[in-house]
């Protein structure tokens, strides 16, 4: 049977504050619909977070506002890699643009992708991005990067294995 306990206690922190976090998202975002959104997604992070609800503490804004932060900054990013793919379609030839519905996956997988590189050490991104963008070999990344190649194999091989979680 589950315990009463955390279920009683998300409904406090909800009763008592979820009307000052929509307040605060709203003035980050701008738009109210989008700090509704992020407010509920707030306090449903909490609810799976894995850590008792108990060790909140006294201070349960702070770490409101902690997840909040990292759910608005997802959220720019998000915004970020959807206007950069659909400024490029806009690139395309019309009737080449791909159904809404294959946009919307594409935008979600590159949001993945996004947040995947950026969850990656700032070194292991750029030699990853290196090999895969500029299609450099281990050699040339080696020289470019003054690293040496055993080092630029280990990055890319880390960032292969985020690749592959990825998937």
């Amino acid at each position: 049977m589950s315990n009463p306990l955390p279920h009683a206690i998300t409904e406090s922190l909800y009763r008592d504050h979820h009307s000052w976090l929509r307040g605060w998202l709203r003035g980050r975002l701008g738009c109210s619909q989008q700090a509704a959104d992020l407010a509920q997604d707030t306090f449903l992070r909490l609810m799976n977070n894995r850590r008792p609800l108990s060790t909140i503490g006294d201070k349960p804004r702070a770490l409101l506002t902690h997840i909040a932060k990292g759910l608005v900054i997802d959220h720019w990013r998000k915004r970020d890699v959807e206007r950069a793919y659909l400024d490029a379609l806009m690139q395309l030839p019309e009737g080449e643009a791909p159904s809404p519905e294959t946009t919307h996956l594409i935008i979600e997988t590159l949001t993945r992708i996004d947040a995947m590189l950026w969850r990656m050490s700032a070194r292991t991104r750029d030699i990853f991005l290196l090999a895969q963008l500029e299609g450099l070999t281990l050699e040339q990344i080696a020289t470019q990067t003054q690293t040496p190649v055993i080092t630029v194999r280990r990055h890319i091989h880390k960032a292969l294995l985020a690749c592959m979680e990825l998937a």
